[in-house]
């Protein structure tokens, strides 16, 4: 009784004491389930959490225009402006890093998959291609096929680390998915699941909303929750035992993905960074990415809405737009960065807030669902670690060949299933064409499995000379297929001399 009368005392204090309005009507069982959703919240800290993400709400946002500069040439390398040879040899250098073991990949994938229409995680969805994979599966099979190109090149048999985020509500059916599909291949040992954390939701007078008359109402605290949770799991301990020096960082929701891109680690291994970001080129200024830019002299993502039109339209005298980096949540880190973040700065992020529609209770214990927002969800994000980074260094890559993401569904213009897939598509048809190979027919279907071609490499045995009528997929031998009912047809080769 005494613990209950001093819980009551501090929440008081903190004008929470809401949170017990409706303890005398819970039942045993719901009275040790509260206290136990209240004792794994640090009421103190996130009730200042709030007072300092909201103390921007009601401020006019500044425009960073003149604190702004763009990233340093020096600091600014590029797929298109780099001969074949120095990438090749910072492909070589990320393949001596993963034979190795010393790389690791940081999956940032605790979304739902609410906004795709999916009932499973994003993840999980089908993508609706030949072959019925997964973005799981697919970024599976390319640690796979890395793995392998690692020990072609070097003899000596490596490992990566996949270290996967997910959120409270994605964290079990994914490690049922992975379970159920035999990890697609991987050892499992090299496969850790771990959950970010969560933060209360907050009416926006800063009371903690209450989901239940017994549970407090809960968000996931953001990409950028990923130090918390890699320092509270115990993660990154086990990253540094396992003697794992650079992580890739991304989140699942990228097609083009290239999983632990031995280009990019090697870039950024020779040029000693500690953390780096891979960006595309804006499309245009008003492109909804942020840029990754300098302000007042450290580094930072600043998005379209914190600078003028002017300052986003500016261009350099090749043309090309003064702030051009578009972020894509693309990331490499080293071992000693992150350990440095998550014991200096993690308390430091800035928090980020989100006006959201929160189902809560009335004061008779009954839930509502509103119908506009009622509150704000808290979050982080992952590039705020920018400013903290001494060595950051960006690498460009070519949109086509590295970024369309999975975000609305085909009801939406942009982002969707749809653009996925034919970007996936007119990729691996590129692929087959520049292996001596030609693709035709319409509409232009073309997949090529990640078990027989990470980035294109290996194909010239199995496409030179042939002509490919769509639909086409292109395996490796031995995998399975599911075949689908739609009739599509599976063309594959297996007498590739090369695996």
């Amino acid at each position: 009784m005494s613990d209950i009368i001093k819980l009551k005392s501090l929440l008081s204090e903190l004008d929470q004491g809401h949170l017990l309005q409706f303890w005398d009507r819970l039942s045993q069982s719901d009275k040790n389930e509260l206290i136990e959703d209240l004792g794994e919240i640090n009421v103190k800290e996130v009730t200042t959490y709030f007072k300092n993400a909201v103390s921007t709400l009601n401020e006019d946002q500044e425009k960073l225009d003149d604190r702004m500069k763009p990233i340093p040439s020096h600091l600014y390398g590029a797929v298109s402006r780099t001969s074949p040879e120095l990438l090749s040899s910072y492909e070589m250098e990320g393949l001596v890093q993963v034979s190795e073991g010393k790389v690791g990949v940081l999956l940032m994938a605790g979304g739902q998959g609410t906004r795709l229409g999916s009932s499973l995680p994003k993840g999980m969805f089908n993508l609706g291609l030949p072959s019925h994979k997964s973005l799981y599966q697919i970024q599976a099979e390319r640690i796979i096929k890395l793995e392998q190109l690692a020990f072609n090149h070097t003899g000596k048999q490596g490992s990566i680390t996949w270290l996967i985020m997910t959120s409270e509500k994605t964290m079990e059916p994914t490690k049922e998915y992975f379970e159920e599909n035999n990890y697609f291949g991987l050892n499992k040992s090299n496969v850790i699941f771990f959950e970010q954390g969560l933060l209360p939701c907050f009416t926006f007078d800063g009371k903690i909303i209450m989901e239940t008359p017994n549970r407090v109402a809960k968000a996931p605290d953001g990409n950028g929750g990923i130090y918390r949770a890699l320092r509270d799991k115990k993660v990154l301990d086990e990253i540094e035992r396992r003697g794992v020096n650079y992580l890739h960082c991304h989140s699942v929701d990228n097609i083009l993905v290239r999983v632990a891109d031995p280009v990019f680690i090697g870039y950024c291994v020779k040029k000693n960074a500690d953390c780096a970001a891979k960006v595309v080129e804006k499309a245009f200024p008003t492109e909804a990415l942020g840029v990754i830019c300098t302000v007042d002299g450290k580094f930072q993502v600043v998005e379209y809405s914190e600078i003028t039109l002017k300052t986003a339209e500016m261009r350099n005298n090749d043309g090309r737009l003064t702030f051009s980096a578009g972020s894509i949540c693309n990331h490499f880190f080293t071992s000693q960065f992150l350990r440095k973040v998550v014991n200096n700065f993690e308390n430091k992020l800035k928090l980020h807030v989100a006006k959201k529609k929160i189902p809560f209770v009335d004061e008779n214990g009954l839930q509502c669902v509103p119908e506009k927002p009622n509150g704000i969800k808290m979050e982080k994000f992952v590039f705020d670690v920018f400013p903290f980074a001494e060595n950051l260094v960006v690498w460009e890559v070519n949109r086509e060949d590295e970024f369309s993401a999975l975000k609305n569904p085909d009801t939406c213009e942009k982002d969707n299933p749809t653009t996925a897939r034919k970007d996936l598509y007119a990729q691996h048809k590129k692929f087959v064409q520049q292996a001596g190979g030609e693709v035709i027919g319409c509409p232009s279907v073309c997949e090529i499995s990640p078990i027989l071609s990470y980035a294109g490499e290996g194909l010239k045995s199995v496409v030179e000379g042939k002509t490919f009528e769509c639909p086409v997929y292109l395996k490796s031998p031995g995998e399975e297929i599911k075949n689908g009912t739609n009739g599509i047809g599976y063309i594959s080769y297996i007498d590739n001399p090369s695996m």
